[in-house]
This record gives structure tokens, C-alpha cells and sequence, in this order.
């Protein structure tokens, strides 16, 4: 599988995103579904590496995602990019948020534990939807660029929810996660802007969280046809539909 430039990485064209390892409440996907077991998720990872997938994309508002992947990626950590994120958590059936500097990099050092790792490739900010109060107040990347500066974060971002956040990510971060499909194409001009920049674009919701009427392989040739788009991140428990999805890339 194709990889393209991250910062000083190459990351595969579609990530794994994580949310079924680790969290079935309160999730927007059409149907329900049961957390895999370890037995299930160890298969999905071997073909995803099988496939040419080399990125996992993970958060604290997963549920037990990230403690799942630090147990089954044990003596693999290192053929791996890991991207986590900060400022959300979920507990009793919500979301919490919290993106002061303390929360964030008590939440790095959390997530560096639950990994078993030393480092994280790339860190997100888990936008509420503020996303320029968040950049401009809480001042979210001056504490992430302090961490990676001392090494325990490689490159950062924001999963960002407005154009004026994306945008605001390009510039002063190192890749910006926004939605991309081909009924909401809002943050195309993010992703050109990023192009232009030469920063990391990923794609949330390519799929739409499963709503979708064009197949799952339109969805992710439509996204990855756009210039500028960095990797396509699919969230599934499913060895066949990850297969599927990366038939035609």
C-alpha cells in the first residue's frame, strides 16, 4: 500500500481507526455492535499489516482502545505509527472535555502508559467544536509542541470540527484531521490550504460513520483522489471489510 510524507514518518494511505476496540456506547454508527474479543482483534491487526497498513488511530474517548492496543501491539510497537489524541474522555455515558495544559500532558503520560511505548507518533486534539477558542485560549499547541520538543510526541494536530480550526491547524501544527466525503466537502479548501503548507491532512468520517449510500470503496477513492489528503482513516472489526476497503487502493 502507497504511504505518504508525515513530518519526518511516511504513514499508509488508510489508517485503522480504533473506536469498536475499545467503545460501543453512544456511538453515531447505524447499527450496534459487541466489543471483539482479544482473540479477533490480534487477526484484524496481522492483516492489516498484511494489507500495508502501518497507521492506527486511537483516543482516550475510545473507551478501552488504547489499553487494548498497548497489550496487543506488545514486541510490534515499532511497526507502527500511533496516532491518540487529548481533551476528550468519556465516562458515564458522556464526554468530558478539558484542554488545559495540565489535562494535556497528564493525558499524553496516560496514553504513553496504556501504549506500553516511550513515545507517540502523532497526537490530536479532540475538538468540542471551539476550535478557535481552544487554539487562541487554552493555547493547545504551545503545550504539544513543548512536548514534542522533549521527545515524547513526534507530530501533532487537531481532529478539528469548523473550516476557521482547520485552517488555524495548518498553521501552527503538523496535520490536521478533518471530515471529507462527498456530501460534506466544507474543509476542502483546509485541505488545499494544507497542501500549500506542506502539513499532514487526515480524513475522519470518509464513510460518513457507516451512513453512506456509495460503497465503502467509492468513499475512500473519492476521499484519497483529493490532492492534499494524507491518509484515510476507516474504523472496522471487520477482516473482510478491511480488505474490501483496501482492494482499490
Amino acid at each position: 500500500m502507497q504511504k505518504r510524507k508525515l513530518g519526518d514518518f511516511a504513514v499508509s494511505v488508510i489508517g485503522l481507526g480504533t473506536v469498536k476496540f475499545g467503545r460501543n456506547q453512544g456511538v453515531k454508527y447505524p447499527s450496534a455492535f459487541d466489543l471483539p474479543d482479544d482473540a479477533v482483534l490480534r487477526k484484524l491487526l496481522a492483516t492489516a499489516k498484511e494489507l500495508g497498513i502501518n497507521l492506527l488511530d486511537t483516543a482516550p474517548a475510545y473507551g478501552v482502545s488504547e489499553e487494548r492496543l498497548g497489550k496487543l501491539l506488545q514486541g510490534e510497537r515499532h511497526d507502527w505509527i500511533i496516532s491518540t489524541k487529548v481533551g476528550e474522555e468519556f465516562r458515564d455515558q458522556q464526554s468530558f472535555f478539558d484542554f488545559s495544559p495540565d489535562a494535556i500532558v497528564q493525558s499524553v503520560e496516560r496514553s504513553l502508559k496504556r501504549l506500553h511505548t516511550d513515545y507517540l507518533d502523532i497526537v490530536l486534539v479532540h475538538s468540542s467544536g471551539e476550535d478557535e477558542r481552544i487554539i487562541h485560549e487554552d493555547q493547545v499547541f504551545s503545550t504539544l509542541a513543548a512536548l514534542k520538543e522533549s521527545g515524547k510526541i513526534r507530530a501533532f494536530g487537531m481532529s478539528s470540527k469548523t473550516v476557521v480550526g482547520g485552517m488555524l491547524t495548518v498553521d501552527h501544527a503538523d496535520v490536521a484531521m478533518v471530515t471529507f466525503h462527498s456530501q460534506d466537502q466544507q474543509d476542502r479548501e483546509v485541505i488545499q490550504y494544507a497542501q500549500q503548507k506542506q502539513k499532514g491532512i487526515f480524513i475522519k468520517k470518509a464513510l460518513a460513520s457507516g451512513h453512506m449510500k456509495m460503497s465503502a470503496g467509492d468513499c475512500i477513492r473519492f476521499a484519497l483522489s483529493e490532492q492534499g489528503v494524507t491518509s484515510v482513516i476507516i474504523g472496522t472489526i471487520n477482516e473482510g471489510h478491511l480488505r474490501e476497503n483496501c482492494a482499490g487502493v
